[in-house]
């Protein structure tokens, strides 16, 4: 798959998880999980046939992964859980997005000193960086979802 099509596919598959969280969606472990494992994996992926990268790559990318992680967590802790029908709900509120602008801002700016400091743009995939972003946003939805003691609503098939 080239660059182009890779790019479109993930750009389609954040606005649709976006729109339908704006909307509020039941709560189901598929929906949940599925978008930021795939998009790590292919992330991961990218990574692996990457040549050429050194040690201050990885470390830059380890630093980016954690602050990534920490906060999709932090965006995740706006999302409002509730109950609805019987299971959960998700929906994102202002909040969530204002997180959502503070999460890319400070990612924008540690890519900046990063590659200030000489860290190869090909050992930051894009992909890699949003999964893990929504691995951290899901690990948030799960805790407070479990924390209400409402079923996870079931997959759609």
């Amino acid at each position: 798959m080239n660059g182009w099509t890779l790019a479109a596919v993930v750009t389609i598959v954040l606005i649709a998880v976006v729109l339908k969280r704006l909307i509020g969606e039941p709560l189901n472990w598929r929906d949940l999980w599925a978008a930021p494992v795939i998009l790590t994996g292919i992330g991961l992926y990218t990574l692996h046939r990457t040549a050429g990268l050194h040690a201050s790559d990885y470390a830059w990318l380890t630093g980016g992964s954690a602050l990534g992680l920490t906060l999709g967590y932090l965006r995740g802790s706006f999302v409002e859980v509730y109950e609805k029908r019987g299971y959960l709900w998700q929906r994102y509120r202002g909040r969530t997005f204002a997180a959502v602008v503070g999460t890319l801002l400070a990612m924008f700016g540690y890519a900046l000193l990063a590659d200030r400091f000489g860290m190869q743009p090909t050992a930051r995939p894009v992909q890699l960086s949003i999964g893990i972003s929504f691995i951290g946003e899901a690990m948030a939805v799960t805790r407070r979802g479990l924390s209400l003691g409402t079923p996870f609503a079931p997959t759609r098939r």
